[in-house]
């Protein structure tokens, strides 16, 4: 009886022993979870207050936690440019509409390339991969796009780089994954075409995929600068981030050239408006997350688990 009173006594001691260790562990994994946070979400933060702090305590390191200063004026001035208006309204349209083209054909590249009766299934995949090792460079890009008579045309925003090798590869192990071989058997035995299955049936089925590539695809499109630098030469057509580097650009240059009071004052409506150009051309694409989150955050694990 002595040895069966304290087998379940050493069994509590073992539990209750590693119930202490484990919160332990949740202690140490919430410290370095917040400080990761810290280190991430800082920045941020710092970027925010500097953008209405006066640019002497910023360049000062005075600001820290709160601004320093407190002023509107790099905003003010940034957005007395009447072009971001028309830069707000060229992105969102090269947003918009590049997103839906790019949706369009990396998820239909990815479902023909996901199915196991597509002839010569390997080397379209391989020819597809190879594009993202080698290319054929700027040079000969600009001179295809002329060729095609592309440039300085909308078109030259949304079409020729819509493909995205990467976003199709994630697409079409999605579709390898999760969606069952079974469920086109059963299409094919109630009569349902190819075409069918794949706008009723996969894509009901694919919200997370098209939520990710969508924020991915996006994301790009609102962020790209270079493409406009490149072929677009009408100053009405320029999104806003190239915009923004314009009109930095200039005021940099007008405080480099001025003397006396008024290169001051340039040059601290500069200092001003770095901060401030962040938060004008961050905050709207970062809006459009909380809609899509929750299908992020489903999409984000695509391919990670195999039963």
């Amino acid at each position: 009886m002595g040895v069966l009173e304290t087998a379940p006594k050493g069994n509590a001691g073992k539990i209750k022993k590693n119930r202490s260790s484990d919160t332990i562990m949740e202690i140490v994994m919430y410290v370095i979870s917040a400080t990761f946070l810290v280190i991430l979400i800082y920045p941020l933060y710092f970027i925010v207050i500097a953008s209405f702090s006066d640019p002497s305590a910023v360049a000062g390191g005075q600001v820290w936690l709160f601004p320093k200063g407190f002023t509107f004026d790099g905003y003010k001035e940034l957005l007395r440019h009447e072009n971001i208006w028309i830069g707000y309204w060229n992105t969102i349209l090269y947003t918009v509409v590049g997103t839906a083209i790019g949706l369009v054909i990396n998820i239909s590249a990815a479902y023909a390339l996901s199915r196991k009766d597509l002839v010569g299934r390997k080397y379209i995949s391989l020819f597809f991969i190879f594009t993202m090792f080698f290319n054929g460079g700027l040079i000969p890009t600009f001179l295809t796009i002329r060729d095609f008579h592309l440039y300085d045309t909308f078109l030259v925003m949304v079409l020729p780089f819509s493909v995205g090798v990467f976003n199709i590869i994630v697409a079409r192990t999605f579709f390898q994954t999760s969606i069952p071989g079974d469920l086109w058997e059963a299409a094919q035995i109630d009569g349902c075409g190819n075409l069918r299955y794949f706008a009723q049936i996969v894509l009901p089925l694919s919200k997370a995929i098209i939520a990710v590539l969508g924020l991915w695809i996006a994301v790009g499109y609102w962020n790209s600068y270079f493409n406009a630098l490149i072929y677009l030469k009408n100053p009405n057509m320029y999104p806003l981030q190239l915009i923004l580097r314009n009109i930095l650009i200039t005021n940099q240059m007008q405080s480099g050239m001025g003397t006396g009071e008024a290169a001051q004052i340039a040059l601290r409506l500069a200092n001003m408006m770095r901060y401030s150009v962040i938060i004008v051309a961050t905050v709207p694409i970062m809006c459009v997350y909380p809609f899509v989150q929750k299908y992020f955050n489903q999409g984000v694990m695509i391919g990670a688990v195999k039963e």
